[in-house]
């Protein structure tokens, strides 16, 4: 095939999806849903699995004291605590200092709490514990969690938890949507190319009388379909990055404690792969509408050929 016969078939597979751009907006818009959802859900069984990492390596359990305990009971409790197995070393965090670094970590809005409350603290005594094995975790928060004068410990297990059961629920939902958007996606590419073909079908039988081939024929509805999925993908990924960027600036806010995977590690790799995937949606359904056309016209061609 010429470099000529090449740019023709490619300004063709431009041609068409101007001709049809009502259909080949409906076909941009649902493959550029599917996108989404397809990497959101990804996005967060990612951050999901790095959250839970970040909890497993924790080697730290914060300890809370009864409000009635006061700072001689509290070093009795951390005696109590010192002498567990598992303890490599205790601190302790008196409620004027807890109070006091809540408020730094407030800023402006500190002053604003402080002239609130006055005098009144309402946060308890607390002690800072470092583990010797991590894996003994659980083990230590029971024992802990035994003494008497503690209120609560951070228990990082039941959050994990939670956070499995929310990353498995979005995962089968996301399944369950990308499944059906995708076939959604597939039959409007692909009729968007049959209208196409149907619209041009007499050219399409001049072109075979005087000896055009399948592949030939093929080409422009297939680099139809390509740009379809190539703009759906660069869309995709587009809003995908932005959304990602505001929601994990909002989640770091919240959650000073959880980092989400930074934008800048995954950009490239969210658009490489929204775009393979538009152009591969793109080519199937183009291959779909193609087949069942030429078929229908002339049962006996094979449309591989």
């Amino acid at each position: 095939m010429t470099f000529s016969s090449l740019l023709y078939l490619l300004k063709e597979g431009f041609r068409n999806i101007w001709s049809n751009r009502t259909m080949s907006l409906a076909s941009v818009g649902v493959l550029v849903s599917c996108l989404l959802l397809t990497g959101a859900a990804v996005l967060f069984s990612i951050n999901v699995g790095q959250a839970m990492q970040v909890m497993e390596d924790q080697n730290s359990i914060s300890v809370y004291l009864n409000d009635d305990v006061g700072t001689a009971e509290a070093a009795m409790i951390g005696r109590e605590i010192a002498q567990l197995p598992n303890v490599q070393d205790t601190v302790f965090v008196s409620k004027n200092e807890a109070m006091q670094e809540y408020l730094d970590a407030l800023g402006e809005d500190g002053q604003v709490l402080e002239d609130l409350l006055g005098d009144d603290n309402p946060l308890p005594h607390a002690y800072r514990v470092s583990l010797r094995d991590v894996s003994l975790y659980q083990e230590t928060a029971d024992q802990i969690s035994q003494i008497d004068g503690v209120y609560r410990i951070n228990d990082y297990t039941e959050v994990a938890s939670m956070l499995t059961r929310i990353d498995f629920l979005v995962r089968i939902v996301g399944i369950v949507i990308v499944v059906f958007l995708a076939v959604v996606s597939l039959f409007i590419i692909s009729n968007t190319i049959r209208v196409t073909m149907f619209s041009r079908r007499l050219e399409i039988s001049i072109m075979k009388s005087v000896g055009a081939t399948n592949g030939f024929i093929r080409i422009p509805f297939l680099v139809e379909g390509m740009i379809l999925g190539l703009i759906s993908g660069a869309l995709g990924s587009g809003l995908l990055l932005i959304i990602y960027s505001q929601v994990a600036g909002a989640v770091s806010g919240i959650i000073a404690a959880f980092q989400p995977i930074p934008t800048s590690s995954i950009a490239w790799w969210i658009v490489l792969t929204f775009l393979a995937a538009g152009v591969l949606f793109g080519t199937v359904g183009g291959l779909i509408s193609i087949s069942k056309f030429l078929k229908k016209e002339r049962g006996e061609i094979n449309v591989w050929k």
